[in-house]
């Protein structure tokens, strides 16, 4: 599914709408592939899998290897099936999963087998990062069955370890689940002459599992075989389901008569080192000069109840956080930057509300980098405190928060209080409630208030309605504060299409939300036709088209486009990707400002655009991928040239690079430019526990072109780390419409965490 002036990308999703993706589950039953595992039957439904957990009286050896022989006492799970690429066929290699658990921690001896081990790939030993490039085995663990919340715990062949939340069944595009959560596990993992190996082990407590007695979870693994591009589930293999879809995971049965597993983690931290502005950055209200850094705070998790966290921080830093990777704007609206700090992260899809939208990730009514960070010139704001209470009670998600930010500048002290509530229905279905207030101390903007109202109801397990509706209250403003949206998405393996209607008021304004566009009666339909014809070495063709009308609340046109696109993916992960016509409308209320002095009158423009894209396969040490897209643009013409390339020389060592060149030729005066945007990153891995990450950045738009961030992690113990960080420009980037000038910044901290557990 594509988006009005955005760049496709493999796997797109339009994160504006959770899309649930379902078929009928009879398609693999035919297969003729049966599990060796128990299963019963659930209504209509493919039969349950379900798999024993067994009990011993002390841990197994956790040293990648399942040469231990507690491990014998577990019965092993298998009969895995492809989800891609051939639906319901057995997979190409055999895996097994061992479960043990004693009365405090549960473990998993994974066995993949691999019939050429030399072609295994390997190449990441950063925690937390996309394992997408490597082979890596995932489990998934809904510790309250409630079948639609989980747990993500990947490994990948090096024992790196990725831990991840699933919200409500709500897909990711990088790697399943929401990767903000850290859970406190291990992992180590060994290539044999059969294959790999992996052990696991998850604390209860990790889980906040409190129930002691004949405990049920809901579980599934998945197997991800990077040479093949091949993806094999224990359970809910059909492709338009996914690891996400939990209501399709098997059972755990066995485990009883266990210790309380309450989550409880005091997190202090200390901060020292120094900042720098200088005289460009007059007019922001910071001190000019050089700084000392001198700080500390506090965080702390406790679990309330199985499935129910509060987080409560003191005095909070996000020093560790990543900085923004730049970009440069070609549209009159607002660009979206994913938020990266740890508070705001965790748990953060429980207080998703989209509003749909034409921005590259839709619009939000609640969106946190809002908060602590200056939207116009993106200056981090000081938090005192905060806390937040996520998670679900019976039927009910819920999440609240509470964030106290201090004077700084131009921003003055404010308080944002957020409530979200969902009732779970059937089968992913939900209806929902969320209210947001912000006080300032603002004379001329004291409040604003934003609440809203939606609902995802899923029927026939492949068709999805959504609706929403929201209102706003500013000081200043009557009228014209209200965001109506409805729509539908309708997904089979082989054709796809959604539809949907908004109308925004002149006046909606969350302040703390994300917002595309005001004053707009629009409409979106996109189809998508996704044959798999077969032709050797071709995965599957997309036949796509959308159409996006934009006038405002008086009929009168603001923005249209309409797109044809041809897209084909290999099965090695090599993809094409080309807009064979994108015809487009756009009116300028005001002179748009494009780059520095050059501005764009207002008046209505036509142009269309071409583009073509291909990526190199994703299993080769070099990986390219080129971008072109070129036509008229305001009466002009625009060239956008790019090339993204990654290189991995080992598991410790790897490079990127990627380049933004626009050339403009626009019929208005300094009309005549380009602008060049783009970074190099490396990355070494000392060991699994130690990394040293540098990033360069360029933008030719800004007066100083080059930004750069270094940083060193140490994770010395779970969930405790040491971090170096020099940063050379600014990290976060601004929220506004234009491409505004950034100041530079030199800082340099050191950062101690330290995690304790009573």
């Amino acid at each position: 599914m594509r988006f009005p002036l955005t760049e496709p990308r493999a796997g797109r999703t339009w994160a504006c709408i959770v899309t649930l993706l379902a078929a009928s589950p009879s398609l693999c039953a035919q297969s003729g592939a049966a599990s060796q595992e128990p299963q019963r039957q659930v209504g209509a439904q493919a039969p349950l899998r379900t798999a024993e957990a067994s009990r011993v009286d002390r841990a197994p050896r956790l040293d990648g290897t399942l040469d231990d022989p507690l491990w014998q006492q577990a019965s092993p799970i298998s009969k895995f099936l492809q989800r891609e690429p051939y639906e319901g066929k057995a997979p190409t290699e055999l895996t097994e999963v061992r479960i043990l658990y004693d009365k405090h921690q549960v473990y998993f001896g994974i066995t993949c087998f691999d019939s050429d081990p030399n072609t295994i790939v390997a190449t990441e030993l950063r925690r937390d990062v996309s394992q997408e490039l490597d082979d890596y085995f995932e489990i998934i663990i809904d510790s309250s069955h409630d079948r639609r919340n989980a747990y993500v715990f990947q490994v990948n062949p090096l024992g790196t370890q990725r831990d991840a939340l699933i919200t409500e069944e709500q897909a990711a595009e990088n790697g399943d689940g929401d990767p903000g959560w850290d859970g406190v596990w291990t992992s180590e993992a060994r290539i044999t002459k059969d294959g790999w190996t992996a052990t696991v082990s998850i604390p209860f407590s990790t889980l906040n599992f409190i129930q002691s007695r004949d405990v049920i979870w809901g579980i599934n693994f998945k197997r991800f075989i990077r040479r093949r591009n091949e993806e094999d589930l224990w359970s809910g293999w059909q492709r338009v389901y996914g690891a996400a879809r939990i209501g399709q995971a098997g059972e755990l049965h066995g485990i009883s008569d266990i210790g309380s597993g309450r989550l409880f983690i005091v997190k202090p931290y200390a901060l020292t080192g120094f900042t720098h502005l200088p005289s460009s950055a007059a007019g922001t209200g910071l001190t000019l000069g050089t700084n000392p850094l001198l700080t500390a705070g506090l965080d702390v998790k406790l679990g309330l109840r199985s499935n129910l966290v509060a987080n409560f921080t003191v005095n909070t830093d996000f020093a560790d956080a990543d900085v923004d990777t730049q970009q440069f704007n070609l549209t009159p609206y607002k660009l979206f930057f994913p938020e990266k700090r740890q508070f705001f992260l965790e748990n953060a899809g429980v207080f998703n509300f989209s509003m749909g939208g034409d921005s590259g990730n839709g619009d939000l009514l609640f969106f946190s980098r809002q908060i602590g960070i200056d939207p116009i010139t993106g200056i981090e704001v000081p938090v005192n405190g905060g806390a937040k209470v996520t998670g679900s009670l019976g039927n009910f998600e819920v999440g609240a928060m509470e964030v106290n930010t201090r004077q700084l500048g131009p921003n003055p002290s404010a308080n944002y209080a957020v409530m979200r509530v969902k009732r779970s229905l059937w089968g992913g279905s939900y209806v929902g409630v969320m209210g947001i207030d912000k006080r300032s101390a603002n004379p001329f903007d004291s409040f604003n208030q934003t609440t809203g109202a939606d609902t995802r109801l899923v029927f026939f397990n492949n068709l999805v309605v959504n609706g929403y509706a929201a209102q706003t209250r500013t000081p200043g403003f009557s009228s014209g504060q209200t965001n109506l949206g409805a729509g539908f998405d309708y997904q089979t393996n082989w054709l796809e299409v959604f539809a949907q209607h908004r109308k925004v008021g002149p006046n909606f304004s969350p302040e703390v939300g994300f917002l595309g566009r005001t004053d707009c009666i629009c409409d979106y339909v996109d189809v998508n036709f996704k044959p798999r014809p077969k032709i050797p070495g071709v995965r599957d063709l997309n036949f796509e088209s959308f159409l996006f009308h934009a006038p405002d609340t008086h009929h009168v046109l603001q923005t249209q486009e309409w797109q044809g696109t041809f897209r084909i993916d290999f099965h090695n992960g090599a993809y094409s990707d080309d807009d064979l016509e994108d015809y487009f409308i756009q009116r300028l209320i005001t002179p748009f400002n494009i780059y520095k002095n050059v501005f764009i009158p207002a008046g209505e423009y036509h142009w269309d655009r071409h583009q073509f894209t291909y990526g190199s396969p994703h299993n080769r040490r070099l990986m390219i991928n080129f971008f072109e897209r070129f036509g008229s643009y305001y009466n002009g013409h625009l060239n956008e040239a790019r090339v993204r390339a990654t290189y991995r020389a080992n598991e410790r060592l790897s490079f990127s690079f990627s380049e933004e060149w626009d050339r403009f030729r626009l019929p208005v005066p300094g009309g005549d430019f380009s602008v060049v945007v783009g970074g190099f990153q490396t990355n070494y891995s000392f060991s699994r526990f130690l990394t040293l990450s540098a990033l360069v950045q360029m933008d030719t738009a800004n007066t100083q072109a080059a930004s750069a961030n270094i940083r060193l992690r140490w994770n010395y113990r779970p969930d405790s780390d040491l971090y170096v960080v020099y940063t050379a420009g600014q990290r976060f980037a601004s929220l506004v419409a234009a491409n505004p000038a950034q100041f530079y910044e030199n800082r340099f901290a050191i950062k101690y965490t330290y995690s304790w557990r009573p």
